[in-house]
């Protein structure tokens, strides 16, 4: 008796165990890679995005997915730095573009790719034009306030003559077995350390004068500016 007991116990912790991997992995996973042209050289740096659709039982599919990850930052030197965050369009700033980069990445090259088909894609695209998420750039990184939104098309506008956006990359990346996806064979992990690059998103408010600083309006649906740099 107590034996199957016992057994009937491990196959609920089995099943419980089970259902929340298939709750919690992601879709799939991005890495973005931005790329800029100074007098002193290319500089790159690059963050991995996981994207998770709703498969709760109230509702499934695509419908509620969120993207978990951190804005980019790229140290161009001399106090330069160039911020790629969570966003797009700067009047009505929204994170649902995140969600579905990578189909907006494809179809921009003519290639047409379901939700469910980006984890199987692996050739790397160039993201262009309204797809590449919002950029800014703050004059004192130790302070929000001296944020300033960059133009993709004319970083010399806001870095000086030389700079230029060389490009910005998508390559979708192995989703990995989660929760265990902390690198090698168990798959890419999410990119982290935005706070390291900029300590006063800790503070509350700092994210939300950031972003006014730099012109950026939130849409409603996006309750929490943090989520601009941020996102769990």
């Amino acid at each position: 008796m107590l034996s199957r007991w016992t057994g009937l116990g491990l196959l609920f912790v089995a099943l419980l165990v089970g259902d929340q991997i298939r709750l919690g992995r992601p879709e799939y996973k991005y890495r973005l890679t931005v790329e800029v042209e100074g007098p002193q050289g290319l500089t790159s740096a690059s963050g991995v995005m996981s994207v998770h659709p709703n498969r709760g039982y109230g509702g499934t599919g695509s419908g509620g997915t969120r993207t978990k990850g951190d804005a980019v930052f790229v140290d161009l030197g001399d106090r330069r730095n160039l911020v790629m965050l969570l966003l797009h369009d700067a009047s009505k700033a929204n994170t649902d573009g995140m969600n579905y980069l990578p189909i907006t990445a494809f179809a921009g090259t003519g290639r047409r790719v379901s939700f469910r088909e980006v984890s199987q894609q692996r050739a790397p695209v160039p993201v262009t034009g309204d797809a590449i998420p919002l950029m800014i750039s703050f004059t004192d990184p130790a302070e929000p306030g001296t944020a300033r939104l960059v133009r993709p098309d004319d970083l010399s506008a806001t870095f000086g003559e030389g700079f230029r956006l060389r490009g910005v990359t998508l390559s979708v990346v192995p989703a990995g077995w989660w929760p265990l996806d902390f690198g090698g064979a168990l798959g890419e992990p999410v990119t982290r350390g935005i706070e390291r690059k900029l300590p006063w998103l800790a503070q509350s408010g700092t994210a939300a004068a950031a972003l006014a600083a730099a012109g950026i309006t939130l849409a409603p649906s996006v309750t929490d500016p943090q989520l601009a740099f941020e996102a769990d």
